[in-house]
């Protein structure tokens, strides 16, 4: 079958298993760094470009974010019809570039712009990388496969506001982003001498407006796939909020300073954790009751930080732990739930990550945006959050028997 996959282009032999693997994971990772190596240089970046509100400095991130997710109903269709290489690679050089033009950019609004359209270009590699999967493997098998990508992926945001430190005691902020349009071309490069394509010409669907409208309202009528879609905006935009809020609430809040690096990578490395241990055990207890085993899980943590929070006794080591937790979970629902989303979906792989990658990624940005613009100086609004979305995310998923 993997032969068959790859007939299109027999010069370049199907990757291995391990490479496949790294190679999907650091495809998916360039979103993470582009998010995540920026944080420590919000406030360089802000008192340069005269941002004087601090929770305005978070559109850096949202506005990438909203490109990124916007950008994936067009990759999808793409990747559905030309291919998944040419449309990475085509991602990729948009990415690059829109990274350079934030490295130069005179003013914030223009800082803006250049980041959608980094999004726009980062778009390609999250659709690929999900279709590539899903068309090598299905099922407990994919939910398998995508959480050995989850748990590569996420040294990425462990490592990556430490290499954005590091940047700024030997740069300005703006060699943050040249780092970014670097890291864009050297995925370019490995993909150009390693990546077969694994769309089979029979699976080549025609790019018309027709055609992409009747494979969104299928991926949109297809119950087993938009009730674990809803549930992962949900999921999604508690981590956002982390995400977009997690500087001010570690230096502003709790007074970390520069140990902020640290104790974020302390944090988002539980989400690796969470997803090697979800590897070895979904094809034992299956992606759906791991879902909701960690959904329950995350609740409980963030009931107890809500408690704590709202009486005045949340302190920097207590919120540290167990916003880990909450974390750890992560790792087990996204990969999970998007495995169930994309299962009936496999005769329009690329559509259906492309529709699925929008409502998450774009719902995520917008959920986690409203919550971390909610900052008031505590954690409040952070916890109280991430209560509110694990338990709609839950209540979603009891709309469908499979999820």
């Amino acid at each position: 079958m993997t032969a068959d996959l790859y007939r299109a282009t027999p010069a370049r032999p199907a990757m291995g298993f391990v490479e496949l693997v790294a190679f999907l994971a650091i495809t998916m990772a360039l979103n993470a760094l582009a998010i995540d190596v920026v944080l420590p240089g919000l406030p360089a970046l802000g008192a340069d470009l005269g941002v004087h509100e601090d929770n305005r400095r978070q559109l850096v991130i949202v506005a990438y974010l909203i490109g990124m997710g916007a950008s994936q109903l067009v990759h999808g269709p793409l990747a559905d019809r030309i291919g998944r290489r040419p449309t990475l690679l085509a991602g990729l050089a948009i990415y690059s570039v829109a990274g350079l033009a934030s490295a130069l950019a005179p003013s914030f609004g223009v800082l803006i712009a250049a980041r959608v359209v980094q999004g726009l270009g980062a778009g390609a590699p999250r659709v690929v990388a999900i279709s590539i999967a899903r068309d090598r493997y299905r099922g407990p098998e994919m939910a398998r496969v995508m959480s050995l990508v989850m748990m590569v992926f996420m040294v990425v945001p462990i490592l990556a506001p430490t290499v954005g430190q590091g940047i700024l005691l030997i740069a300005p902020w703006r060699w943050i982003f040249g780092v970014l349009a670097v890291a864009g071309i050297a995925v370019g490069a490995w993909t150009m001498a390693r990546l077969g394509e694994t769309l089979a010409p029979e699976h080549r669907r025609p790019l018309s407006a027709r055609m992409v409208a009747r494979g969104f309202v299928e991926v949109a009528r297809t119950r087993a796939t938009l009730v674990p879609t809803i549930a992962m905006t949900f999921t999604g935009g508690a981590l956002m909020a982390f995400v977009t809020s997690a500087q001010q609430i570690f230096q502003d809040t709790f007074g970390a300073g520069k140990g902020f690096t640290l104790l974020f990578a302390l944090i988002a490395v539980t989400m690796s954790v969470g997803s090697f241990a979800n590897s070895k055990m979904v094809q034992v207890i299956g992606p759906a009751r791991l879902a909701r085993r960690a959904l329950h899980v995350q609740m409980s943590a963030a009931a107890t930080l809500v408690a704590l929070a709202l009486t005045g006794h949340l302190s920097l080591p207590v919120f540290e732990a167990l916003q880990a937790v909450v974390m750890l979970c992560f790792g087990f629902t996204g990969s999970n739930l998007n495995a169930i989303a994309m299962e009936p979906m496999g005769h329009l792989a690329g559509t259906a990550s492309s529709v699925i990658g929008a409502v998450t990624t774009i719902g995520g940005a917008l959920i986690g945006g409203a919550v971390g613009g909610l900052y008031d100086g505590t954690a409040r609004p952070l916890v109280i959050g991430t209560l509110v979305l694990g338990a709609s995310a839950r209540l979603v998923l009891m709309l469908s028997p499979k999820a």
